[in-house]
This record gives structure tokens, C-alpha cells and sequence, in this order.
């Protein structure tokens, strides 16, 4: 499985009482290689998981990747802030829209469905999504 993870997954990955983990889990153990991600999403999710080493040694066994470099896409980011302006989309958000255009067989794995069944990568297309099934 290819993947781009967002911080719903990781936290309900790593929680046993997340109401999606159940899913995180098993889309877990069918992950063949690293779930790319970006910096954004492992400082929201170790906010979120209050703590930083859980996230890192993610990281560190190789469930997840690094993949993005934020600098390198500021104005499509800018340009990508001001088309959802109305959805006020956080800066995980905007990278994950980005990082799905520039990695276009990887699916999102996210339990924020409702924003991005809206967002488009490419400005028309819909981005891959894998969800809980409660969320679809």
C-alpha cells in the first residue's frame, strides 16, 4: 500500500481508545512501505498524542517517511490557502493537498473526511481517500 499519512490516522493508530483505531490498525498492517508524511502532521500528532518520541520512533521503524519540504512549495500552498479560504485549512492540510499532487498513486489515509472530500489536488481532481468506514 502507498500512502500519505495525516494526524487522524497516526492518533487513532496509536490510541487503542480512538474510535477509529480499529481501522488505523489494520490499514497498519497492511503497509508494505514507509506512509509518507510531512513535519506539520508529526508536530500536530504529537501534540495530539502528547509526545514527540512516540511520533519520532514512527518515524525511526520506518512506518513513516518524510516526503515533503515545505519550503520548496510556498506558493502552491499560498494559492491552495486562498482557493479553500472558506474551510480555513490548516497547514498539515495544505501540505497533504500538495504533497497528494506531487505523489498522485498514494492515497490520504485521514479521518478528516469532510474537508478533503472537498479539496482537489490539480485544482478540479479529487483526492484519493482511505477513511474509516464510519466516516465514507
Amino acid at each position: 500500500m502507498t500512502g500519505i499519512a495525516d494526524t487522524g490516522f497516526i492518533v487513532a493508530f496509536a490510541h487503542k481508545s480512538d474510535a477509529h483505531h480499529e481501522w488505523a490498525a489494520g490499514v497498519g498492517a497492511r503497509i508494505t512501505e514507509p506512509l509518507l508524511t510531512c513535519e506539520a502532521v508529526l508536530a500536530e500528532s504529537a501534540f495530539h498524542l502528547e509526545s514527540a518520541a512516540y511520533v519520532l520512533s514512527l518515524v525511526e521503524t520506518g512506518l513513516l517517511r518524510l516526503a515533503f519540504n515545505a519550503s520548496e512549495h510556498v506558493a502552491s500552498r499560498v494559492r491552495l490557502a486562498d482557493k479553500y479560504a472558506d474551510r480555513r485549512p490548516d497547514f498539515a492540510d495544505l501540505c497533504l493537498i500538495r504533497m497528494s499532487e506531487l505523489y498522485p498513486r498514494h492515497v490520504v489515509l485521514t479521518t478528516a473526511a469532510a474537508d478533503f472530500q472537498v479539496y482537489r489536488r490539480h485544482q478540479r481532481e479529487a483526492i484519493p481517500l482511505l477513511v474509516p468506514p464510519a466516516l465514507r
